[in-house]
């Protein structure tokens, strides 16, 4: 499945999920006012503004449940409890949107649950039926050439998944270029009837093999290049397909996009200030917690990475025994306090960041800062890290809502690189639209109190 078709499939679904929750209005108004056409105009003027409203943040809660995702489209496992999340995320919203503001109340309250009762199977049932029509249809065949775990990984994906309208029935590994005939790959591409070549274009070994591929384009054989094919599936970037030339194509102009950075500061100061006011009432709540707990200090002050490698100062509540800034002698003996433990869970933590994304040294939305001792690890051990202070850190990111093992304390290069590798598929697509995507993500995993 394309980038194309994937949005064209998110959007016919959208389309289909409010068409459903407009189609359960007029169902709830027939069960409750009959087929009398004068009143049934009547209640269906005073239902659709109230219902359009609802009808919004539905919306807005599947987007944020991740109905609409690429990788849950029509997985047919996911579907349920997706859903049922979703579902009982509107029915409370539904709920309190009618009950306590008083311009959009409707009576009598056995609508609403009529409406809420009749939308949940229809949108269930939609969604059961969009999955059913997508699993069939022939599979398209394809051939993967390249090497490494990236290819197996695509591979892997691909095959084990009827989500993808493709099946790799041919593997060869680029590295074996020399055993391998160039008119032997064609011939065989050929015998097996094979439509579509996934490869590493700029990879070690494929000089020799492109000359009889080309020829194969006039057969009506499409080509797609594996480095893109995997960012699109794994929303992040292949580092061991990476090479110096590709950082340059897509990286030299990141400083250069005034548009861009001028509506994020705008977003930033926007959202920031009225939230650091907000909080401010938490903190008496916190000082009090800390000074029950242990007495010991509210803050810590420690020195990050920010943007361009310059040393920024982050101010957070303090959360374990004592401040040991990132030092391996100061470790020894040093735990996450009771409170700590509390506040870490919630993110209560990192409110005091805010004044850093006031004052510009931060970002809302951008990849998190490191401590210089483990940046100075990184940047021996893990290729191009570097490249991730392009831009301003920020308090969440990609890698926050999609790196399952992130490394906590101590230096971790592998998967440090594997959180580099969604910082940089970050960097290379960030808009303003992916921005608001991971702020509405991160708003449902804080909810949902399981971290970022």
């Amino acid at each position: 499945m394309t980038t194309l078709s994937q949005r064209a499939e998110a959007f016919f679904l959208f389309v289909g999920d409010v068409g459903m929750l407009y189609g359960s209005l007029f169902v709830m108004l027939l069960i409750r006012y009959g087929t009398s056409v004068f009143h049934f105009k009547r209640m269906l003027s005073a239902h659709i503004v109230p219902f359009s409203i609802l009808f919004i943040l539905s919306a807005l809660v599947f987007f944020i449940a991740g109905l609409y995702e690429k990788h849950t489209l029509f997985l047919q496992k996911q579907l349920p409890q997706l859903l049922s999340r979703a579902l009982s995320a509107n029915v409370i919203i539904a709920v309190l949107f009618f009950y306590f503001i008083p311009a959009f109340k409707i009576t009598p309250k056995g609508n609403l649950f009529i409406y809420l009762f009749v939308s949940s199977i229809a949108l269930y049932l939609w969604r059961r039926y969009r999955l059913s029509r997508n699993l069939g249809g022939e599979r398209e065949r394809a051939v993967i050439i390249g090497q490494g775990e990236e290819m197996e990984r695509i591979k892997q994906e691909i095959n084990n998944n009827s989500l993808y309208r493709m099946s790799f029935v041919l593997t060869l590994d680029s590295s074996a270029s020399g055993i391998l005939q160039p008119a032997d790959v064609a011939r065989k591409i050929r015998e097996e009837h094979i439509t579509l070549v996934v490869s590493d274009l700029t990879g070690s070994g494929m000089e020799t093999l492109l000359p009889p591929l080309y020829e194969l384009l006039i057969s009506g054989v499409r080509f797609m290049d594996m480095h893109e094919m995997y960012e699109e599936m794994f929303d992040s970037v292949p580092l061991a397909l990476t090479r110096g030339n590709w950082f340059l194509s897509h990286f030299s102009s990141v400083a250069s996009r005034f548009t861009y950075d001028f509506l994020k500061r705008v977003m930033d100061i926007a959202l920031s200030l009225p939230l650091l006011i907000i909080s401010l009432l938490v903190y008496p709540v916190v000082f009090l917690l800390i000074a029950f707990d242990d007495g010991g200090k509210f803050f810590v002050s420690q020195e990050r990475v920010g943007q361009g490698g310059k040393t920024i100062r982050t101010i957070k509540f303090r959360t374990m025994s004592r401040d040991d800034r990132g030092l391996p002698e100061l470790k020894v003996g040093n735990k996450v306090t009771r409170v700590g433990a509390f506040l870490r869970r919630t993110r209560i933590d990192e409110l005091p960041q805010l004044w850093n994304v006031l004052l510009g040294e931060m970002s809302l939305i951008g990849p998190r800062p490191e401590l210089p001792s483990l940046v100075a690890v990184y940047e021996k051990e893990v290729p191009y890290y570097n490249i991730r202070h392009l831009i301003k850190p920020g308090l969440s990111g990609w890698a926050q809502l999609y790196h399952k093992t992130p490394p906590k304390v101590d230096a971790n290069p592998d998967e440090t690189a594997t959180k580099l590798s969604y910082d940089l598929y970050y960097l290379k697509n960030r808009s303003f639209w992916l921005d608001v995507k991971i702020a509405l993500k991160t708003i449902k995993v804080l909810l949902s109190r399981s971290g970022v």
